[in-house]
């Protein structure tokens, strides 16, 4: 199994618990524990939302039917004036 290269806020905050704090063994106060999966769940929901926007793919072919159609449709409503010009 290859290791994640993406970065994953929850995943960063246990290794830097296991690190720092000699976590699970050892444990921080409940405030701060809270804390830090507070704050680590907040950068994950930030990331989770900047992700959707990464890729964008253009489809001409749909692009050019929606021009088309809204051509069609602004066309619909051109009155023609075919009098004959005395």
């Amino acid at each position: 199994m290859s290791p994640d290269l993406s970065p994953n806020p929850l995943r960063d905050t246990v290794r830097w618990l296991a690190v720092h704090a000699r976590f699970p063994a050892a444990r921080l106060e409940a405030r701060a524990e809270t804390l830090l999966c507070m704050a680590a769940l907040a950068a994950a929901g930030a990331e989770a939302e900047n992700q959707r926007f990464l890729v964008q793919s253009r489809d001409k072919a749909k692009d050019s039917a929606l021009r088309a159609h809204n051509m069609r449709r602004s066309l619909a409503h051109y009155v023609s004036d075919n009098k004959q010009k005395v």
